[in-house]
């Protein structure tokens, strides 16, 4: 069986992971709920990703590069109305034993992610009390023992702070969460698990609303978090701005970074050893207004992905309220640039495509002279970036959101040689 982990002098400026008292923590080695123990991958280094179970039919599990990966997050099952219920839809529950067999036999731990953008709305409610918080402590645990899981994944967007617009929220969701984390790591199932969580840039949210200055006991029980860095520009913004920046601290308007987030969290004394950073393998598109050149932070009209089907009403979103742009969406895939003609299929700009490396955020941007339509993504140079800022300050790894969004791995490889992975057999 073989395991990924980087040499050992990518660790020495920081030393080895804290050790963890709980039994449970980073370095205990355990697998989870179900026979994961078929792998000997390290919890030295974590390179993971989340599958979007949705794109089975085109992107099958067992298409996946998995002896490129320590760990694999599924993606998503649901909050709802009763606690004592994580929601899994049908299509979902076809796929994840293929993708739980797929992972064990590759040596890979295998994760389902509870939230995301529109699955969060319930959490605040299902653990909102003790009564709550047991039932779907039991909820979470029968979800790993029937599908023979070796962790689960925290996606709340976000305690204490509204996400998709209609979530249930409250000023003591950050301490409910920390009081479910106790909870289910007193359980037989949650004692095992790997846990991590999906977390904004800055700190969970305290009563008041604003950053926690000290979220430390969360590492007790998190494996680790994955700082999700990206969605940092795109339609929502005044212009067009880097997806992902790496820095921001030399940038007109400081919207956020790999650098200021890795900064606070770390500030709020949460260990950067079991920090993993969230890299994206995708950009947002945007139209420039009436312009024959760009610049970054320019203005722009917004501009829908033609590769993504649209009916052209638009409809509503799961909180009922209209969706616009004719239901399209902004985002490309790495590979879907590569379909549309920005990007080469080595991933390098196309022919007639204009190329502007960014310094400062250490983004990308493709832009298309004909079409006014500008991208701002990740390619193999920022990916390489950000896998040598994983080094050097001693973080536990990478997540990428999502895997399908690769290019014949030519992101995944990136950032894995600037971190000087290697392959460990046993």
């Amino acid at each position: 069986m073989c395991g990924l982990k980087p040499p050992k002098s990518a660790r020495d400026a920081t030393g080895p992971p804290a050790p963890v008292t709980t039994g449970y923590g980073p370095n205990n080695g355990t697998s989870g709920g179900g026979s994961g123990g078929n792998g000997t991958t390290t919890e030295e280094v974590v390179i993971t990703g989340w599958y979007p179970g949705w794109l089975a039919s085109s992107v099958p599990p067992g298409s996946l590069s998995w002896d490129k990966w320590t760990h694999m997050t599924y993606s998503f099952a649901l909050t709802g109305p009763d606690a004592s219920n994580v929601v899994l839809n049908s299509d979902d529950q076809q796929v994840l034993p293929t993708f739980v067999a797929a992972a064990h036999q590759n040596g890979v731990k295998a994760l389902v992610s509870i939230g995301g953008w529109t699955g969060s709305r319930f959490f605040s409610s299902a653990i909102a009390t003790p009564e709550n918080r047991t039932a779907f402590m039991g909820a979470v645990t029968k979800l790993a023992n029937t599908y023979n899981l070796d962790g689960i994944d925290f996606d709340w967007e976000y305690p204490n702070k509204q996400g998709i617009g209609c979530n249930i929220i409250s000023p003591s969701d950050s301490a409910n969460f920390l009081a479910f984390l106790q909870q289910l790591r007193q359980d037989s199932t949650g004692s095992k698990l790997y846990l991590s969580a999906a977390v904004s840039i800055a700190p969970f949210m305290g009563p008041d609303g604003t950053p926690m200055s000290d979220v430390s006991e969360f590492s007790k029980y998190l494996n680790h978090i994955a700082i999700m860095n990206y969605d940092i520009w795109g339609s929502w913004s005044t212009g067009i701005g880097p997806n992902a920046p790496l820095d921001d601290s030399c940038a007109p308007t400081q919207a956020g970074s790999a650098k200021s987030a890795v900064a606070a969290w770390t500030g709020a004394k949460f260990p950067a050893n079991q920090i993993v950073l969230g890299v994206a393998s995708y950009g947002h598109s945007f139209k420039l207004s009436g312009q024959s050149n760009f610049s970054i932070y320019s203005p722009f009209t917004t501009n829908n992905n033609p590769l993504v089907p649209s009916d052209g009403s638009g409809g509503v979103d799961i909180c009922g309220n209209p969706v616009t742009g004719g239901g399209g969406t902004d985002v490309y895939d790495f590979s879907q640039m590569v379909t549309a003609g920005f990007l080469s299929s080595d991933g390098t700009a196309a022919s007639g495509i204009n190329y502007v490396y960014d310094n400062c955020s250490q983004t990308p941007f493709v832009y298309n002279p004909n079409s006014g339509v500008v991208i701002s993504y990740d390619d193999a140079t920022s990916f390489t970036a950000k896998g040598k800022f994983i080094n050097d300050n001693g973080m536990k790894g990478f997540a990428m959101w999502q895997v399908a969004g690769d290019e014949h791995d030519v992101l995944l490889d990136a950032i894995s040689k600037a971190m000087d992975i290697q392959a460990v057999c046993s």
